[in-house]
């Protein structure tokens, strides 16, 4: 299940791709399908070792183009272990809202970003966040550690991407249908097990068939409620300024069959 759209960010092959707050590697298996050569970047050490594992299967299965390299990188967004210019394009996916100093986060972003690169940052939208922590407390910080710090307002993030630097050039949004999933979650309480409510466990079915089989009335559901209920907001923005006026750094990586 993708947030951010490959074609608005613009991804081509060859290019070399951050994946910022990757998890178990959603969009980063994605990417290496495309031929980018990706650095797949998060807190999770558990998380980064699925990813490497997975991404050798691709690469055993013929699934990832000759020569395309998979890296693993245990960072912090407000410290990234990277050189200056060192990607094309950037995916900071349902990051932002955890981090305090999310306006340290996007200078980092801005400096590892080449000039005229492209990056896609996802947040959870205003409304359907805003029911979430209406209907509870454990969903967010400080009673659910490592949570949601905050509900970014409209515009908000658009207008923080543009101070550091950074020209916002498209949003949309995207995932109506968990929406409900997660009011649903929250009105019985977000850290009960799935299993303990059946209409939460019977969403979660619904939402893990439709994933997996993307059938097109659900898809065609999809899009109409996107613009009201979406629950991630998807901005791209871009690194004003040319290659030429700094070179792309080279990118140390290790081979995903490694």
């Amino acid at each position: 299940m993708l947030t951010a759209d490959y074609d608005r960010l613009g991804l081509r092959a060859g290019e070399r791709m951050l994946d910022l707050g990757c998890g178990f590697g959603r969009h980063a298996y994605e990417a290496l399908r495309r031929g980018t050569h990706v650095v797949a970047c998060d807190l999770g050490l558990d998380e980064l070792r699925e990813v490497r594992a997975i991404g050798a299967v691709m690469h055993g299965d013929s699934e990832v183009p000759e020569g395309v390299v998979l890296e693993t990188a245990n960072g912090d967004a407000t410290r990234l272990p990277f050189a200056d210019n060192s990607f094309d394009r950037i995916i900071a996916s349902e990051v932002l809202e955890h981090i305090d100093d999310d306006d340290g986060a996007l200078a980092e972003l801005v400096r590892v970003l080449r000039p005229d690169g492209t990056l896609a940052v996802t947040i959870p939208a205003y409304l359907p966040e805003r029911i979430c922590w209406a209907l509870s407390a454990d969903y967010h910080a400080p009673n659910q550690p490592g949570g949601h710090v905050r509900i970014y307002g409209t515009g908000e993030l658009q207008r923080k991407m543009a101070a550091a630097g950074l020209v916002p050039e498209d949003d949309h949004r995207v995932h109506a249908l968990h929406s409900p999933y997660w009011w649903l979650r929250c009105a019985v309480g977000p850290n009960r097990p799935i299993e303990d409510n059946r209409l939460v466990r019977w969403y979660h079915r619904f939402l893990t068939w439709d994933i997996v089989q993307a059938p097109r009335t659900t898809r065609i559901v999809e899009r109409l409620l996107a613009p009201v209920l979406g629950k991630s907001l998807v901005i791209y923005a871009r690194r004003p300024g040319t290659v030429a006026d700094q070179p792309t750094a080279q990118l140390e990586a290790t081979s995903v069959a490694a």
